[in-house]
């Protein structure tokens, strides 16, 4: 995964996430204070691909990442696998 700072209100990143050869790479904006584009790189995350666009201000999300709201500093902990899996992998 990468991500930089997208143009939206609110604080947010644009994502380019790897779901493996089947689905391809989509690109995602969500609102993230709990990490820096450099901590995102190459992290796996729960994310859904099905919901179809959404547009977020000047962005189109096509993407639903998964998180938790953190309770210290209200931002986001994304959901994660406890080890590393294939890219794209099935949520069930």
């Amino acid at each position: 995964m990468s991500a930089v700072e997208a143009k939206t209100k609110k604080p947010t990143y644009r994502m380019t996430i790897d779901f493996g050869e089947e689905i391809g790479q989509k690109t995602s904006c969500g609102a993230y204070t709990n990490y820096t584009p450099a901590e995102l790189v190459g992290r796996q995350v729960v994310a859904i691909v099905n919901f179809g666009a959404k547009k977020m201000g000047p962005e189109l999300s096509e993407v639903l990442v998964l998180g938790v709201r953190d309770p210290e500093n209200a931002g986001t902990i994304f959901l994660t696998t406890q080890g590393s899996v294939p890219n794209g992998s099935e949520i069930f």
